[in-house]
């Protein structure tokens, strides 16, 4: 049994679409004999080796018994022919549709995350900007912290050394009072 998909079959073509186009051929074939079933008689006499005049000749012949003439053979080819056409709008508006979710939708979805890296990175330098504002804040917070420690280190040792001066004054003045008083 000749498959239709074997009909049309030739080097190089894609297996699936072969397989989508000879379907919608089979599901679509007109009633009677017509190009479809002409074509198929035409493929099982070359199939056994005739000349390619002869097979057409030879089908036609057959099909001629039947009523049919050329031009209903060409009009049916262009029937079919038309039908894969169709079926081309189809698979291109299918393949559009896979293109606006699979691609644009994906590209639009590169474009979001990239805006949103660019935000995030001008938030980065932002807050890189305020822990550098910080930075020297506590630098000058530290230095500002050494210098005041230094100085309330050098007042508590001077108040201390003048306050164990008067102290030792004092007790040189009552030793002073109990020995000559």
């Amino acid at each position: 049994m000749t498959t239709t998909k074997s009909l049309f079959a030739a080097e190089g073509l894609d297996d699936r679409s072969l397989e989508f186009l000879t379907s919608a051929l089979e599901k679509n074939n007109l009633p009677g004999f017509d190009y479809f079933e002409f074509k198929r008689a035409v493929f099982n006499l070359l199939a056994m080796q005739l000349d390619e005049a002869v097979a057409y000749k030879s089908a036609f012949t057959t099909a001629a018994t039947l009523g049919v003439t050329k031009e209903k053979l060409i009009e049916t080819a262009g029937y079919y022919r038309n039908l894969v056409g169709k079926e081309k709008e189809r698979f291109d508006e299918a393949l559009e549709n896979q293109n606006e979710v699979k691609v644009n939708g994906k590209q639009a979805d590169i474009k979001r995350l990239r805006d949103q890296i660019e935000r995030h990175k001008a938030e980065i330098t932002r807050l890189q900007d305020e822990i550098a504002g910080y930075l020297t804040q506590i630098e000058q917070a530290e230095s500002s912290v050494k210098a005041e420690t230094e100085k309330l280190q050098k007042a508590r040792t001077s108040f201390e050394f003048t306050h164990q001066a008067m102290l030792l004054q004092m007790d040189k003045d009552v030793e002073n009072m109990h020995k000559y008083l």
